[in-house]
């Protein structure tokens, strides 16, 4: 079943005016890089501002300079078709590039832009929240100590329709949005900035958060065999299901861990599992995941009466919900339904991408929440800033909205093979590692989920030296909670310094 990725559940619910899409004036700065606009555009799109700033990381200032703005998607007769936006962060103190890591970093959706790594996670700044992740006013911004520009350079993009991207006329929605679209041009485009900046040289990360895992996969093999473009390395943030196939039972099954985090946090499991640190907690779920439910589920009415309800009492114990409701549901636990019944004698919901979180429902009734009560918090907290610092600090002026969220439907889900992209890329570059990073209460793309894909994707453990998986008390957003920041982001510097090999080191098995 394909896993819709960050916020995808709400932004299919959004729709923006062609009319609204169409206003607004050019990007202008203090230096500007342009060519002839296009009479019927109301953007240019291959303008840019370069601005020059210091930040301090781990006690250390670094100095970089943001390049701010938008580069063409180019048809095959060379006319542009899109105005890609992005913001380039160069470490200035540092002249060869041919050493220089560069990471290119993608959020999901897979309407959505590339703000919440931006300046929630691996950006030279940071946005104002508290240490667990929740808006606090005034709203605002200020450095992030736990950046990894000291180690690479970043250049975060915002595919059409999001952000400031926009198209250029009419070129045909087909040509972007879906899969294998959104691989394509965004390959073509990487290409394209790879060239104008001088990167070829430089060792080069994909970071993809939720649907962005699914965009960075495929890209991975699309970049080799379409631009002959080699990776060090990819990062999942809290991955989808990469297009590796489940079946009905195997989807369910693997939910139990998740739940069973979520309960351990709202203190609705049995004492002598709370006594437990959450990671000593898991394991046991996970293996009777594997072992005993998994099986069970499979077996559907052929599972004797006995062995039914004691499979119910063991999800019952670990999930934090009644073996009567489990047992009415035929053992199979919607996300929905968990999310709607574990705080249900409270009042509360819990959220779905970070289940940490808790929503009032207008009722306790019900199968499911009204609302996502972490992604209510979450905007709150990042669209203010991300407006204030592109205009105030960046210097990027336009009347274009930001947008957070884009209209890229329908999108065409056909076909999804990313996973094995992903593998492929892997088995044909001995330079390519890669790391995936979860969140235990995130139920959107959970982290159960992710390890399973990495078992589907690698089965006879051929990859297993260069693939790493972290785990972290935190949802699909894990960087929000302050010290979940520091050791996700120390976790991608040493990942990045794992894969860039010696200098002379052969690409060879």
């Amino acid at each position: 079943m394909f896993r819709i990725a960050l916020f995808g559940a709400l932004v299919f619910m959004i729709s923006l005016s062609a009319a609204a899409q169409k206003t607004g004036n050019n990007a202008s700065g203090a230096k500007t890089d342009n060519k002839s606009q296009p009479a019927d555009l109301s953007f240019d799109p291959n303008a840019t501002v370069v601005t020059q700033h210091t930040v301090t990381i781990n006690e250390k200032t670094i100095p970089y300079k943001a390049t701010t703005g938008t580069l063409p998607v180019w048809d095959e007769k060379g006319k542009a078709i899109a105005g890609i936006f992005f913001v380039y962060y160069e470490r200035t103190d540092i002249k060869d590039k041919s050493t220089r890591p560069l990471t290119i970093s993608f959020n999901g959706g897979p309407g959505s832009a590339s703000v919440w790594m931006h300046i929630g996670y691996t950006g030279p700044v940071f946005l104002n929240i508290d240490e667990e992740g929740y808006p606090v006013q005034p709203y605002g911004y200020t450095q992030n100590q736990h950046s990894i520009l000291d180690a690479t350079d970043l250049v975060y993009i915002d595919p059409v329709n999001t952000g400031y991207s926009r198209m250029v006329g009419n070129p045909g929605r087909d040509l972007f949005f879906g899969i294998h679209a959104d691989i394509k041009y965004l390959g073509n485009w990487l290409n394209s900035f790879v060239n104008k900046y001088d990167r070829w040289a430089s060792p080069k990360f994909l970071i993809g958060e939720s649907y962005g895992t699914t965009r960075v996969s495929g890209l991975a093999l699309e970049l080799q065999q379409a631009h002959w473009m080699y990776l060090n390395g990819v990062v999942l943030v809290s991955p989808t299901d990469l297009g590796i196939e489940r079946g009905t039972a195997t989807d369910a099954a693997l939910m139990l861990p998740y739940f069973a985090a979520t309960a351990w946090y709202h203190k609705k499991q049995p004492q002598d599992l709370l006594q437990k640190s959450l990671e000593e907690m898991l394991p046991e779920v996970e293996l009777f995941t594997m072992n005993e439910l998994l099986p069970a589920l499979n077996k559907g009415s052929f599972l004797d009466a006995a062995s039914r309800k004691n499979i119910a009492a063991k999800m019952a114990r670990y999930a934090g919900l009644s073996e009567k409701t489990i047992l009415q549901n035929n053992l199979f636990i919607s996300a929905n339904l968990f999310w709607k019944a574990l705080l249900r004698d409270e009042s509360f919901t819990v959220g779905r991408l970070d289940s940490r979180y808790k929503g009032i429902d207008k009722k306790d009734a019900g199968e499911g929440p009204d609302f996502n009560a972490e992604l209510t918090s979450w905007l709150h907290a990042f669209t203010p800033p991300i407006n204030m610092y592109l205009k105030n600090e960046l210097n990027y002026k336009t009347d274009f909205p930001y947008m957070m969220f884009g209209d890229v439907h329908p999108w065409d889900n056909k076909n999804n093979q990313t996973g094995e992209s992903l593998r492929k890329a892997m088995a044909i570059n001995p330079y390519l590692h890669l790391l995936v990073q979860s969140g235990y209460y995130d139920g959107a793309c959970d982290y159960f989920n992710a390890k399973y894909n990495l078992w589907q994707m690698d089965p006879s453990g051929k990859l297993k030296n260069r693939i790493s998986w972290e785990g972290y008390p935190s949802g699909h957003m894990m960087y929000l909670r302050k010290q979940d920041l520091k050791t996700s982001t120390d976790h991608l510097r040493a990942f990045i310094k794992k894969a860039v090999p010696p200098p002379g080191t052969p690409a060879k098995y």
